[in-house]
């Protein structure tokens, strides 16, 4: 069964107002919480996710730095958008 992200909760951690630089904390419903990061100028665009290394990666088990997570990036970005996240957590 292939993997499939699915985001249950999104924090702000970060952000540069000036130049619409936006880090989120991203909780997928299987325990694994990612960072991304969102350039909102002159639309939200995602520049980069990662996995924090709280657990074991879902897709190749490692319990170390791995990029499967980049694989999934518009998938995050998708969800993103249509579940409005972005606009929810940047008003924060």
């Amino acid at each position: 069964m292939p993997y499939r992200p699915q985001i249950t909760n999104v924090t702000k951690a970060g952000n540069n107002e000036k130049d619409g630089l936006y880090e989120f904390i991203i909780n997928l419903a299987d325990g694994t919480d990612c960072r991304v990061f969102y350039n909102r100028y002159p639309e939200w665009k995602l520049t980069n996710v990662s996995r924090l290394g709280k657990t074991p990666c879902p897709v190749c088990r490692k319990d170390f730095i791995c990029r499967c997570m980049e694989k999934f990036s518009s998938d995050f970005d998708e969800q993103m958008k249509e579940g409005e996240w972005l606009s929810k957590a940047a008003a924060e």
